[in-house]
């Protein structure tokens, strides 16, 4: 999945001779965090709601309200702006892009294209609705975790079982963390099957591997 498939396009940017006032107007009408700052065309840095709230922070100990305010109108934005932003390039995957927010402790960043010119945004908030999307949460059904051996074919005696008893794969994920040597973490989503034999599709799998747990998210069960 790359990031030019779920990065946000219209992207609110903001120029870097506006005043912090007008910033602080843009975040809270559109309700967001990050404004790209642009000049000539370019993106010349990034300004956050913290940048403004640091900003701000440190002018106003000594201020009255209204000569805030006016400091406020008076302030630049290149003045308060992080500069040289960290960008990702758009044909690179959502983990490659999640490994440089987490890297960074940034909450988003631009997308930018091969001339390095911004296309889109990305943010955490994508990436939540990239991992809903992966995992099938929408779809409801049941959801397993479970630990396979690590070896071909493990995982497919699974998903074979499920099939067995009427099952339909809504996504399968798997992963290496926490898993001891030799097992890997298997998460499946499905949907299709007879309530009456949830019990003994886990009994079948108990079987075959280690079961995690289970929730059934259209009857709200939860076994751990």
């Amino acid at each position: 999945m790359l990031v030019k498939n779920w990065m946000t396009t219209s992207v609110i940017t903001i120029k870097a001779d506006d005043s912090m006032e007008h910033a602080i107007k843009l975040l809270k009408q559109h309700d967001i965090r990050m404004l790209p700052v642009m000049d000539k065309g370019k993106i010349v840095g990034i300004v956050t709601d913290r940048d403004i709230k640091r900003a701000s922070a440190s002018d106003a100990t000594s201020l009255e309200i209204h000569e805030l305010h006016y400091l406020i109108s008076k302030i630049k934005v290149k003045e308060i702006m992080s500069k040289d932003p960290i960008t990702v390039p758009m044909d690179y995957t959502v983990e490659e892009t999640a490994e440089v927010l987490l890297k960074h402790k940034i909450s988003g960043m631009p997308v930018v294209d091969l001339y390095g010119q911004m296309v889109g945004i990305i943010t955490k908030s994508d990436l939540f609705r990239i991992l809903i999307s992966l995992t099938g949460a929408g779809k409801r059904g049941i959801q397993f975790g479970v630990e396979v051996e690590d070896r071909p074919g493990s995982i497919k005696e699974i998903t074979d079982t499920i099939r067995t008893y009427g099952g339909r794969l809504v996504s399968v994920l798997t992963s290496y963390d926490m898993a001891p040597a030799g097992f890997r973490r298997v998460y499946i989503r499905m949907y299709g099957i007879d309530r009456f034999k949830i019990h003994e599709l886990q009994e079948s799998i108990a079987q075959k591997a280690n079961l995690l747990y289970m929730v059934d998210h259209k009857d709200k069960g939860r076994e751990t």
